[in-house]
């Protein structure tokens, strides 16, 4: 009988969460949530120079931002060392482990002077029959088998042979008392009841010491699947060089959750030829099978299509909160959260990402707008100054001028006087409004901004342009 289906996601707090990093956590996630099963958060801080709190803490807030939960969690790899010595006793007790003396110089220069020979620069296997007891200074070491195959059935990238003689004698236990990466991962794995281990890819170089590990400790082995890296566009892997790499980088710049996580999945998997899915649809499709067995490329220009997309689809309420802390970093004034909402609501066609609505609020935001040089110089000429002065004299004493219908009609009225298009005088007050040429629906904007708002700045717009040309 199939037991039911475990997976964990286990990051190393030793920087923020990487892009690749959150992939994996997303396919173990959806993985568990297709087959019903468990997923497990588990962090790996036996690198206790370089793990910190802080930057545990910015892991559990990027998953959390990311919509990921936890069935069991978060488990601490330093809190579970005597569990590892436990583990690493049976080994030695069974004749799977060996004590070594070997400074890490000696073993050091040893491998040097076997890859100038043309042999495999690993250990030597100097201590294998020394029969050594623990000590001070001493490391405890895996008795890899020497000869024969060890073979990985690999979900995505098929069966995988590793020739035994080409594999070290690993470190278990370090002469600090701390176990290694190879050895704690599989005994978390073990104890945590994991049947499938879904990884980068770079981790398969691992798998055959740690299923040679699993054998030597009578423990069932699960399946592996290794997820191809991800690339930036010079096919090289992903890394700072080619921008942020970090999911809080990417929340910082304004990127939405949902379009982070659903850009992530695609990134290596796919359903026919669909894009766009919801959550439940992606727990629902999700298989490994669909993963790619080639590393994908990072396309930042798709994922601000993507974005753009969840932009739109919703609604204005739903995008105040995610956008008040990018108002408040501009160091804009508050407004209603209603005002805030119709805004926004112009905007939404017109903007990829959070960041980019924050800047294209301002004149929504701000009690003065900031013209465009270019912009003012071209459009406030002479003549469009005695447009903007009928307009606003016409707005000031007619109460009912304001409504959409009849601002239309203003403006299409006092084209036809002045023999210009409609155009002409439209440019001019939109100007004057946001203080740039391209903006959202005009009387859109008046409308949000109110008449005594446009009435002062239409009121200033003119000044400027007798300035302009005095």
């Amino acid at each position: 009988m199939q037991k039911s289906v475990v997976t964990r996601f286990a990051p190393s707090p030793t920087g923020h969460l990487h892009i690749g990093g959150a992939r994996t956590a997303i396919f173990n996630w959806l993985f568990s949530r297709h087959h019903g099963g468990k997923f497990i958060l588990r962090i790996e801080d036996t690198d206790t120079q370089r793990s910190t709190e802080e930057y545990t803490k910015s892991i559990l807030e990027s998953l959390r931002w990311l919509g990921i939960d936890w069935d069991e969690g978060p488990y601490f790899q330093t809190q579970r060392l005597d569990l590892y010595r436990a583990y690493a006793e049976r080994l030695y007790q069974s004749g799977w482990a060996y004590y070594c003396e070997c400074s890490p110089e000696e073993v050091e220069q040893r491998r040097q002077e076997a890859f100038a020979k043309g042999l495999k620069p690993k250990y030597d296997g100097a201590c294998r029959g020394k029969g050594l007891t623990p000590a001070p200074g001493r490391v405890l070491r895996f008795r890899c088998p020497q000869t024969g195959t060890t073979v990985v059935k690999d979900i995505i990238k098929g069966v995988l042979s590793f020739d035994n003689s080409e594999l070290d004698d690993l470190v278990l236990i370090r002469s600090d008392g701390m176990p290694t990466y190879n050895f704690s991962v599989i005994v978390d794995d073990i104890t945590m009841g994991i049947t499938h281990v879904i990884r980068g890819d770079d981790h398969v170089n691992n798998t055959p010491k740690q299923v040679l590990l699993y054998q030597a400790l009578g423990e069932r082995i699960p399946e592996f699947a290794h997820v191809p890296l991800i690339l930036g566009p010079d096919r090289k892997r992903l890394s700072k060089r080619h921008g942020a790499t970090s999911v809080i980088a990417y929340r910082e710049m304004g990127f939405l959750p949902e379009a982070l996580f659903n850009y992530l999945v695609r990134l290596g998997w796919s359903y026919g030829d669909q894009e766009i899915f919801t959550k439940d649809e992606l727990i629902e499709k999700f298989s490994l099978e669909n993963v790619g067995s080639s590393a994908s490329i990072f396309d930042m220009e798709k994922l601000r299509w993507l974005n753009g997309h969840y932009i739109r689809q919703k609604s204005p309420e739903e995008l105040v909160e995610p956008l008040l802390p990018f108002l408040k970093v501009k160091g804009y004034p508050e407004k209603p959260r209603d005002y805030l909402g119709r805004a926004i609501q112009t905007l939404q066609p017109r903007c990829a990402t959070l960041a980019e609505m924050a800047d294209a609020i301002d004149f929504y935001m701000l009690d003065e707008v900031t013209y465009d040089p270019k912009a003012a110089e071209k459009i406030f000429t002479s003549e469009a100054s005695v447009f903007l002065e009928e307009i606003t004299g016409a707005i000031s004493k007619n109460e009912g001028c304001f409504e959409e219908k009849a601002l239309e009609e203003l403006f299409r009225r006092m084209a036809e006087e002045h023999g210009v298009k409609l155009k002409v005088i439209a440019q001019a007050v939109r100007v004057a409004l946001t203080g740039r040429t391209a903006s959202p629906g005009l009387f859109e904007i008046m409308d949000i901004l109110g008449k005594e708002v446009v009435i002062n700045r239409l009121r200033k717009a003119v000044e400027y342009a007798r300035k302009l040309h005095a």
